[in-house]
């Protein structure tokens, strides 16, 4: 690890402020990119302040000692307000979350719900529905939480979400532009260095790598500071709000309140669902769902966005750390 200068108010390199985190330093990097999806668009210098960030995402088992220290009860196993989504299906309202479920033989890629299930039942402790658990899975990455869950167990552990910016700029692990984390080849030698798709998606799963679905954290090569699973296993929740392209001008990493007015949460909205009024954050990463043929998305540029209400069954987070003392 690079020598780093101490920002204010922040704890001492060998000083984590909690265990399984690490030191990501301070730089300036190019955000982005001009050459895949639209919304990676436009590549951009950004400044980021060192920080601390959990080495793995946020596992079963962690998640575990949080629910049962505090009786929290994630957003999914909760019955929707009908009066939070006028004119929705009655059927909908249910407790329930998304999976993925893979169809018996190849189909066309312009239709999501082929493969992505609304799961009464579905939640943390039972990914692939109410007949499923997370049984020998302890070490394995939680999913199924929705942001609200995500903010909760955050202040719980005293730490903070990560920014877009942070993430990406821990992903690149000092790599400059490289196409993916570890380089310019997805799997250099044969050999895979992140849980991704393998065969055709959304049907063909040939496993090369010996996971199907989520993997346990770090099964894969640690980047350069140290950090597993930044690309593929499951997505990662970030504190931004979305936004379909990246703004011209240079930036420092900065994440904005989770309930401004107006603003980019307002700008957030997915604007082909003008009457459904929920707000979008970023996520990062990719998942053991992206494919060459579909989703190219295990690259630090890439981006997508969700709404802060879904949860799924390959989106999870991990967290950061920023300033001991003050806790911002």
């Amino acid at each position: 690890m690079n020598a780093v200068t101490r920002p204010a108010n922040v704890a001492t390199l060998d000083e984590a402020p909690a265990p399984g985190m690490v030191w990501v330093p301070p730089g300036e990097f190019r955000m982005g990119s001009d050459y895949h999806y639209p919304e990676e668009a436009p590549a951009h210098p950004v400044e980021v302040d060192g920080f601390w960030m959990d080495i793995a995402p946020v596992t079963n088992a962690q998640f575990r000692r949080f629910v049962e220290a505090t009786g929290y009860v994630t957003f999914c196993e909760v019955p929707p307000n009908e009066a939070d989504y006028p004119n929705a299906d009655p059927a909908l309202l249910v407790a329930a979350s998304v999976v993925f479920v893979p169809p018996p033989h190849r189909v066309g890629l312009h239709d999501h719900y082929q493969w992505w299930q609304l799961v009464p039942g579905a939640d943390w402790r039972h990914p692939q529905g109410p007949d499923s658990s997370i049984d020998g899975r302890d070490d394995h990455p939680v999913v199924h939480v929705a942001y609200a869950d995500i903010e909760a167990y955050a202040r719980w552990a005293g730490k903070q979400l990560p920014t877009e910016a942070e993430f990406e700029w821990a992903a690149r692990g000092g790599g400059g532009d490289s196409e993916y984390a570890w380089g310019d080849e997805l799997a250099p030698g044969g050999k895979h260095l992140a849980n991704t798709w393998q065969g055709e998606f959304p049907w063909q799963n040939l496993a090369e790598d010996g996971h199907i679905g989520t993997s346990p954290v770090g099964a894969y090569p640690a980047s350069a500071y140290g950090l597993v699973d930044l690309i593929g296993n499951v997505w990662e929740w970030t504190c931004d709000w979305y936004s379909p392209r990246h703004p011209q001008a240079a930036l420092k990493a900065c994440c904005i309140p989770s309930n401004p007015r107006g603003g980019a949460r307002d700008a957030s909205y997915d604007p082909a669902q003008p009457h459904i009024r929920i707000p979008r954050k970023v996520m990062k990463g990719g998942s053991h769902l992206c494919a060459p043929n579909y989703c190219q998305r295990y690259r630090p540029a890439a981006r997508m966005s969700q709404p802060v209400d879904t949860s799924t069954s390959h989106l999870g987070f991990r967290c950061v750390v920023r300033s001991v003392t003050s806790g911002e």
